[in-house]
């Protein structure tokens, strides 16, 4: 299937009778996935084994990768914070797993809305408090300057109640900042922003302004006909600690961004515009990974590389950012949360990536 995607691949075969050397990596990458991930299919849904799972007896599986650390241990505040009482397995291939089971009224372990943290102890010997790179929801308190892990898993997730539009027969792509779609001086949120939908975006002029003009509620439903767009393009939605960055310092590759609200609201969001017949497209950032280490991936297991390349070639001096090494077969997972993962997250809205280029050009 690759290569019936990327003829490009066997084109020099054709050509000199000589394979590309980047073929003979694809077998290789292959290969090694086969053997470290259980093949290229479950390598795509890593989501469904890593960070945490909830099994049908309600017992939750928490399942990492930190293949420099000595050891792994949860804590949060269903344990009162106790650093060593929940210690993590060491799986081949420098996985980590842990079993919490089920409360005695049969409830998950740990609770929706539970504050945790992943410890690593170092091969130093030090300890670091960690968040989960798979974590779903991160939050900050007012006064802090680090994001925290919220264990989410509802009790009653949003349940959306129209499908997704059709594909239709070309787009008229409006790109919106959650953040910044509000005349008001705060960050605004996915509720404002699906509570103001009857506000219409219409173009002014040769130079392209855009205002937003006020229509009346009976014509909700042909929103997207009299404006003429058929799409929105959500920016910065995945977890990013610095706002400036417009989401382009990515900490929680798998979170939805938690300064305009929760999941849940995000999902009734993207409902709403499906009502109106309007496609919604997410940007998913797989090349720009924030370099900070509280409440991002880097030094996640207490290494200078782990999820990145080493310093410098894993030093993204423009961005200030850190760059993913490809040739881990887990880092693909991780920094690749793509369609699988968002889309049923989600619910079927369609995923936007953004800079892959560059992303091939800085580390192949």
């Amino acid at each position: 299937m690759v290569l019936l995607l990327m003829p490009s691949l066997i084109d020099r075969e054709t050509r000199t009778g000589t394979r590309s050397p980047r073929y003979g990596l694809l077998q290789q990458q292959l290969a090694t996935l086969e053997q470290t991930e259980g093949g290229i299919d479950r390598f795509t849904r890593a989501y469904q084994t890593f960070g945490v799972q909830r099994r049908h007896d309600n017992s939750l599986v928490f399942y990492e990768w930190a293949p420099a650390a000595e050891a792994l241990f949860l804590t949060g505040d269903f344990n009162g914070w106790d650093k060593f009482s929940h210690r993590y397995t060491k799986q081949p291939f420098g996985k980590w797993e842990l079993v919490v089971p089920a409360k005695v009224d049969g409830s998950p372990g740990v609770e929706h809305g539970t504050k945790l943290k992943v410890v690593v102890h170092t091969e130093d010997g030090g300890l670091l408090y960690r968040i989960s790179p798979w974590a779903k929801y991160v939050t900050r308190e007012e006064k802090s300057t680090v994001y925290d892990w919220v264990h989410w898993d509802p009790p009653q997730p949003y349940t959306p109640t129209h499908p997704r539009p059709g594909k239709p027969r070309s787009l008229r792509i409006y790109e919106c900042h959650v953040g910044i779609a509000s005349p008001e001086g705060k960050v605004a949120s996915y509720a404002n922003f699906t509570a103001n939908r009857k506000f219409n975006i219409r173009w002014f002029g040769d130079i392209g302004i855009v205002k937003f003009v006020e229509i009346p509620v009976s014509r909700h439903a042909s929103l997207h006909n009299t404006s003429g767009y058929n799409c929105i393009q959500l920016m910065a939605v995945m977890e990013h600690a610095y706002y400036a960055s417009f989401g382009y310092q990515i900490t929680s590759f798998f979170a939805a961004s938690s300064r305009y609200g929760t999941p849940e609201e995000l999902k009734r969001l993207i409902d709403e515009a499906h009502s109106l017949g309007i496609v919604v497209l997410l940007d998913v950032v797989h090349s720009h990974a924030s370099k900070n280490t509280d409440d991002g991936l880097n030094g996640f297991d207490g290494s200078d590389s782990c999820f990145f390349h080493a310093p410098p070639r894993g030093q993204h001096s423009q961005w200030d950012s850190r760059l993913f090494n490809y040739s881990r077969p887990t880092v693909g997972g991780v920094q690749d949360p793509g369609g699988d993962v968002w889309t049923p997250v989600c619910h079927t809205a369609r995923p936007s990536p953004v800079a892959v280029g560059e992303a091939n050009e800085l580390t192949s």
